[in-house]
């Protein structure tokens, strides 16, 4: 339609629609949506504590409340986050609908049409498609086992005077599942103070390792107040309560939370209180604690039916924690086409065609897998089912 802005041409249907879909269907075994396990929900806690906050005494948990989130909610995040390195105080914390709500609201707050983001490449797609509305341009970045590579870093943005926003997911990236190691984290921000750039750190999946040490935030680095830290309860708790937090400098903080107010005027108050409600009854960390083996499993039990069934040529990363593993088929093979003329519909197999994930060339030749949300025996007759195909078609 002719009436539409110019930004609504930048709003195209996804992959993410499409793996929803997919996921939905009960008999697809979809690889594609990073779900977490279900049997991990807190329901029985949870069903508790919405019942007692439905009560006529607790009417206020379904009134407005403060746009920026409820207090004692942004405190015990703030709390988490100062455990985990981050300096800050509960006005230093805005509560947001999960991450990708960060995503969209900093690339409204910082990027003109034809200024440059840069990326991680590939990157996660969800990322695109939030920043796609405020027509950038983007710089791309090569990764490797350390993740982005900070050399090729230093390279791009001298030959970008428009960036004005890094964006990465340090700890088992989606969709590559590799982890920034410490020395490009001190470089990534070396390099960001010295370009004067804001650098979105992305860490949904932070709190999901099942293997060696954890390393510091960005944020936790920061020295100038130029890190915007995105952190969410999706992965952790439970999706669908869309709870996610942002941590800034004062004067970022301040601006996203005005556009928060503009976008939607606050979070659902019933699920704050919910959450804060759990944080204060229950131990997440334990909870935590419990999930960890169960994805470490799963993770395990994909990687060893790939390499028994996948052919050479074909390999897959070994990420520590988070959700997924990243394929790469030869040069030429079309992962999109061959889960659409193949593995749909001779195996009811399904996983993200991987060209979607980079920002300016796509590469075909790949696919991510999700490990996480699927049994151990759906997950075994997938595997082994796309092993066989992939070998059948590259024979």
């Amino acid at each position: 339609m002719k009436n539409f802005a110019r930004r609504a041409a930048h709003v195209q249907p996804s992959a993410i629609r499409e793996l929803l879909r997919l996921g939905a269907d009960p008999e697809v075994i979809s690889f594609g949506g990073g779900y977490p396990d279900p049997a991990l929900f807190p329901v029985e806690e949870l069903a508790e504590i919405y019942a007692r906050l439905l009560r006529p005494e607790h009417a206020k948990n379904l009134q407005y409340t403060a746009s920026n989130g409820l207090p004692e909610l942004r405190a015990q995040v703030a709390a988490r986050m100062t455990a985990d390195g981050i300096d800050c105080t509960a006005d230093d914390v805005l509560i947001i609908q999960g991450a990708q709500q960060g995503l969209d609201l900093t690339a409204r707050l910082l990027v003109d049409p034809g200024d440059v983001i840069v990326t991680e490449d590939p990157t996660f797609l969800g990322a695109l498609i939030a920043f796609a509305p405020t027509e950038p341009e983007y710089a791309v970045v090569g990764t490797d086992e350390r993740g982005i590579d900070t050399d090729h870093l230093s390279d791009v943005l001298a030959a970008n005077p428009r960036a004005r926003l890094i964006y990465t997911m340090p700890e088992f990236q989606n969709p590559t599942g590799v982890t920034l190691s410490l020395e490009r984290r001190h470089r990534l921000i070396e390099l960001a103070n010295q370009h004067d750039l804001i650098v979105l750190e992305d860490t949904p999946y932070r709190a999901l390792r099942y293997e060696g040490t954890s390393l510091p935030t960005l944020k936790s680095l920061d020295t100038e107040g130029r890190v915007i830290h995105l952190g969410s309860f999706s992965k952790i708790l439970a999706p669908s309560m869309r709870l996610g937090w942002v941590v800034a400098a004062p004067a970022i903080l301040e601006k996203l939370a005005l556009l928060k107010l503009a976008a939607d005027t606050q979070n659902s108050t019933l699920n704050m209180a919910a959450t804060s409600d759990y944080l204060s009854r229950y131990d997440i960390d334990a909870h935590l604690a419990q999930a960890r083996p169960v994805y470490r499993h799963k993770r395990d039990l994909m990687l060893s039916t790939l390499a028994a069934t996948l052919p050479a040529g074909v390999s897959y990363t070994h990420s520590e924690g988070g959700l997924f593993t990243w394929l790469a088929f030869p040069e030429g093979f079309d992962a999109g086409a061959f889960m659409a003329d193949t593995l749909l519909p001779r195996a009811k197999v399904a996983y993200v065609p991987g060209g979607t994930f980079f920002p300016i060339t796509q590469q075909p030749n790949h696919a991510r897998l999700s490990f996480s949300g699927i049994d151990d025996d759906r997950l075994v007759q997938g595997i082994t089912a796309l092993g066989n195909l992939v070998t059948e078609h590259l024979r």
